[in-house]
């Protein structure tokens, strides 16, 4: 789960880490804009807030040094699609903007905290070239990022995070207030069960403050359950709404650009079906797990989420039966089809725990399935029913 930039700042704010003053407004109402400078003082920074990164490049950062900018640039920002390298080319519609003081910037730095799947670990991420993607950075002078791993049992210690502060090249009372920072940003992190927390950029002031220049935060979603507080802080406007529709019934769904649509069940049969179907030529038009038990009312779903996208003109659907019975898998699809107009081709690749009580309730169902012989086959059959409907 994502959330705004204001809100993380709200979040990282609790547990004494500096970020700049602001307010969030929705309409660009001239007096309320006032009383907001009249709070902050000139100049201010008045900022997009949509789930995306690249916002300044795309106009939805800009720097206001006279009252009439600011309620100019409001103006110009709230209600404009977005477009990011983060969003698409369709972009994201502005619906909020924040209002933040302007500070005074000696430096700009990077500070992040991932989850490192392998090491099972969080990662902390440190550079001198704040306000850059760190992807570039990686790929262009990866010496200029220190990593440093955080035990779980432990925690992370005072010495790592001095550490990150040196190579950071902080000094006096720059280097204690960076040392106080990494310590608090983590302990947000450990606390709100995230996934990610980006500091980028992490602003070092002319008075050797450090703050959390800007801030961007994804939560885990199985842990959602004891994060209240973030719950509360979903904004449905900035998701896919078969996405929002498919997270009803506990059903991953995710977006994509394709014509055939995928329903799996785990993760990692998820991404072989997608690569599979690209090797023989196709383009997948959505992640969909259902997961290792789907129920078959949880299977219905999928199979109408799936078709309630128009990009979609064929199914393949490839299951390998543990927990998630075959010939459950199929009396799913079998009442799904019942009830819907089914005119797209749907291919079923299933194997595992009875998997020929799968296929005779597929055989005896009345409808045109086609059934497929182990993946590959699946997804050729896949490309091919679609390329013929062409």
């Amino acid at each position: 789960m994502k959330i705004h930039e204001y809100q993380a700042k709200e979040v990282i704010r609790k547990f004494g880490v500096p970020t700049p003053d602001g307010s969030v407004i929705e309409t660009a109402d001239a007096d309320a804009i006032n009383e907001i400078v009249d709070e902050l003082g000139l100049p201010v920074v008045v900022k997009a807030q949509i789930h995306a990164g690249g916002r300044g490049k795309g106009g939805g950062v800009k720097l206001a040094k006279t009252r009439e900018e600011v309620i100019e640039y409001s103006n110009e920002i709230l209600g404009m699609n977005l477009v990011t390298h983060q969003t698409g080319p369709e972009g994201q519609l502005v619906k909020t903007i924040l209002i933040e003081e302007g500070l005074d910037i000696a430096r700009e730095l990077y500070l992040g905290i991932v989850i490192d799947r392998e090491t099972s670990r969080a990662a902390i991420m440190a550079s001198e070239e704040g306000g850059m993607e760190i992807e570039e950075v990686a790929a262009n002078t990866p010496e200029k990022i220190m990593k440093v791993w955080v035990d779980p049992a432990i925690g992370l210690m005072p010495s790592q995070a001095r550490e990150l502060a040196f190579f950071l090249k902080l000094e006096g009372a720059a280097f204690k207030a960076g040392v106080k920072f990494i310590m608090s940003l983590y302990k947000a992190f450990e606390a709100k069960d995230c996934s990610l927390a980006e500091i980028n950029p992490l602003l070092i002031t002319g008075d050797n403050e450090v703050i959390a220049l800007d801030c961007k935060m994804n939560f885990d979603d199985n842990a959602l359950f004891r994060q209240k507080e973030i719950v509360e802080c979903r904004d449905l406007n900035e998701e896919e709404e078969l996405e929002i529709e498919a997270s009803k019934y506990d059903l991953n769904y995710i977006k994509l650009d394709g014509s055939i649509g995928c329903m799996v069940n785990g993760a990692g049969l998820a991404m072989a079906t997608m690569d599979i179907i690209k090797i023989e030529g196709g383009e997948p038009a959505n992640f969909l797990d259902v997961g290792g038990g789907a129920s078959e009312e949880q299977i219905e779903n999928a199979f109408r989420i799936i078709l309630a996208d128009e990009s979609v003109k064929g199914i393949f659907i490839n299951i390998f039966g543990g927990i998630l019975r075959c010939d459950r898998l199929a009396n799913g699809v079998v009442n799904a089809a019942r009830k819907i107009n089914v005119t797209a081709p749907v291919i079923i690749r299933m194997e595992g725990t009875n998997v020929d009580e799968g296929k005779k309730i597929l055989a005896e169902s009345g409808f045109n399935f086609i059934v497929a012989d182990g993946m590959r086959d699946g997804a050729k059959k896949a490309v091919s029913a679609i390329t013929a409907t062409a």
